[in-house]
C-alpha cells in the first residue's frame, strides 16, 4: 500500500532526488574503502601483541622436587662422598612470559655425607637463584611429535651457604646454576619432571667436606652435580598452562576472530533501508525508502515531531486543499502511513507528557479523523525496557490517556478514541540510549 502511494502520489516531488542518490552510492563506495582500511589499522593494533590478546593459557607454576647430589671439587684426603649421595630438596615458583621464555626464583637444600671407606663427615648446602628459563619443547616444536613431553633449560646465578659439622663455621658464597628439566605432562594442572643440573660456586673458602680450606683462586672452582624428581603444579583458571600451549592454535583462533570481524563489517555495508548510507553508519536503517537523510542515515525532521519534513511539508500542502470527497486515495495512504507507524509521539525518560516537538505530529491524526467522521483509533503506548514491566505496563497506558486527551482538545470525540497499553517495546537493544528514545511514543492505527 506505501509503495503505491509513493507511486502515485509522490513520485513526481521524489524525481529531482535521483542525482542525489546517485552521488551518495559513490560517496558509498568511498566510504566503505575507507571503513575497510580503518577496521584493518584496527585489527593491527589488536593484534599487534599476540600473547597479550590471546593469552588463554595460564602463566605460574610451583614446584617441588628430590634426589640425590654429587661434589666434585674440592674435597681433602680421604673425604669421599656416596655417588649418588641422598640427599637434596628443592622448592620454586616459575612464571612464563609467554610460551618459550620465563623465569624461575627456587631454593635448595643439599645434605653431604660420606660413604663407606672414607674419613666421617657431614655437611650441608643451601642455596637460592634467580633463574631464565627456555621451553625447548615448544623452541623445538615438540608438538610435532608428542603431546606429552616436554624439556625445559634453566639457568640463572644465587646465593649459597655451606655448613660443616667439624668446624664451626659459615662459608657464603655467589653460585651458577644450570641444567635441564624433562617433563611429562599428567594433566592440565600437573606435570611430573625430571632434573640434571650443575652448580658452580664462586670464592668457596672450605671443602665441600668442611675438614679443610679449598686454597682455591678467583673464578668459579666449587661444583656440584644434582639430579632430581619432582611434580609441577600449574596455578591459574584457563585450561592449559604455557608449557603446553602451541601458539599456531592460538593464532588461528585470532584469525577466527578477524574474519568474524570481517563479515560482520561485509554485513555493515548492506544498506536495508536504501537510503545510501550502509548500515554500520546508519543511526536509523529503517527510515522510508526515498525520503532524504542526513550524513548518519537519519530521516531530516528539524521539528522534531517524527515525521519526515518533506513528508510533512507536502502532506500539509496536498491534504490541506483537498476534501474527504475529492481525496478518497489520499486519505487512504495517510490511513496507511498513520497505520504503518510513521507518525509518533515521543516520550523523554520516564515522563508521560509528550515532547513539546512531537505534539504535532498528533495533527496528522487529527486531520484525518475530522476529514473521516466515521473513523476512529486506537491510541497505543508503550514504553523502554529500563524499570519493572508492571510499572512501564502502567506508564505506557497514562502516555496513550494523555496523548488521547490532546486529541479531545482538538476537537475529537473521545468514543472514537480507544487506549491501547502495550507496555515494554523490545525490538531495539536496550542499552542504546538513542534506540530506547525510539520506543518512548504514542502510535495509532485507524479502525
Amino acid at each position: 500500500m506505501l509503495k503505491r502511494f509513493f507511486g502515485l502520489i509522490l513520485w513526481p516531488y521524489f524525481v529531482n532526488k535521483l542525482k542525489e542518490k546517485i552521488m551518495k552510492k559513490i560517496l558509498l563506495t568511498l566510504t566503505s574503502v575507507l571503513a575497510l582500511s580503518g577496521a584493518y589499522a584496527q585489527t593491527d593494533e589488536n593484534t599487534k601483541d599476540v600473547n597479550a590478546n590471546a593469552s588463554d593459557y595460564n602463566r605460574w607454576s610451583i614446584e617441588v622436587a628430590g634426589g640425590v647430589n654429587k661434589f666434585q671439587r674440592p674435597a681433602s684426603a680421604d673425604h669421599y662422598q656416596t655417588t649418588p649421595s641422598f640427599y637434596n630438596a628443592d622448592l620454586g615458583v616459575r612464571y612464563m612470559f609467554n610460551n618459550k621464555i620465563g623465569l624461575k626464583l627456587d631454593v635448595g637444600y643439599y645434605n653431604l655425607t660420606e660413604r663407606s671407606g672414607s674419613m666421617p663427615f657431614e655437611s650441608h648446602y643451601y642455596r637460592t637463584n634467580l633463574q631464565a628459563v627456555a621451553n625447548l619443547g615448544r623452541i623445538m616444536n615438540f608438538e610435532t611429535f608428542t603431546s606429552r613431553l616436554g624439556l625445559l633449560a634453566h639457568a640463572g646465578f644465587g646465593y649459597a651457604q655451606l655448613k660443616t659439622e667439624n668446624r664451626d663455621f659459615t662459608d657464603r658464597m655467589l653460585n651458577f646454576m644450570a641444567g635441564v628439566t624433562g617433563q611429562v605432562r599428567l594433566g592440565n594442572k600437573f606435570a611430573l619432571t625430571g632434573d640434571f643440573s650443575t652448580i658452580l660456586n664462586a670464592r668457596q673458602n672450605i671443602t665441600w667436606d668442611g675438614q679443610n680450606d679449598a686454597n682455591v683462586g678467583r673464578g668459579f672452582q666449587g661444583i656440584l652435580f644434582h639430579g632430581t624428581v619432582g611434580l609441577t603444579y600449574y596455578l591459574g583458571g584457563n585450561e592449559k598452562h604455557a608449557d603446553w600451549i602451541i601458539m599456531d592454535s592460538v593464532l588461528q583462533k585470532e584469525i577466527a576472530n578477524l574474519e568474524n570481524r570481517l563479515a560482520t563489517i561485509e554485513a555493515g555495508l548492506t544498506d536495508s533501508d536504501q537510503d545510501g548510507v550502509p548500515d554500520m553508519f546508519d543511526a536509523e536503517p529503517n527510515s522510508i525508502t526515498g525520503v532524504a537523510v542526513d550524513s548518519k542515515g537519519r530521516t531530516i525532521d528539524k521539528n522534531g515531531n517524527g515525521i519526515a519534513d518533506e513528508l510533512e511539508s507536502y502532506f500539509d500542502k496536498k491534504y490541506s486543499t483537498a476534501t474527504a470527497s475529492t481525496s478518497s486515495n489520499t486519505g487512504a495512504e495517510v490511513k496507511s502511513l498513520i497505520n504503518d507507524g510513521y507518525v509518533n509521539v515521543y516520550f523523554d525518560f520516564n515522563s508521560t507528557s509528550p515532547t513539546s516537538e512531537s505534539v504535532s505530529g498528533i495533527n496528522f491524526l487529527v486531520k484525518y479523523l475530522k476529514a473521516n467522521p466515521s473513523a476512529s483509533a486506537d491510541v497505543m503506548g508503550y514504553a523502554d525496557e529500563i524499570g519493572n514491566s508492571d510499572y512501564n505496563q502502567s506508564l505506557s497506558k497514562k502516555r496513550a490517556e494523555n496523548v488521547k486527551q490532546i486529541l479531545v482538545d482538538s476537537g475529537i470525540e473521545a468514543s472514537r478514541l480507544n487506549i491501547v497499553a502495550n507496555g515494554e517495546d523490545t525490538s531495539v537493544n536496550k542499552s542504546s540510549k538513542e534506540a530506547r528514545q525510539i520506543v518512548r511514543r504514542v502510535t495509532f492505527m485507524i479502525k
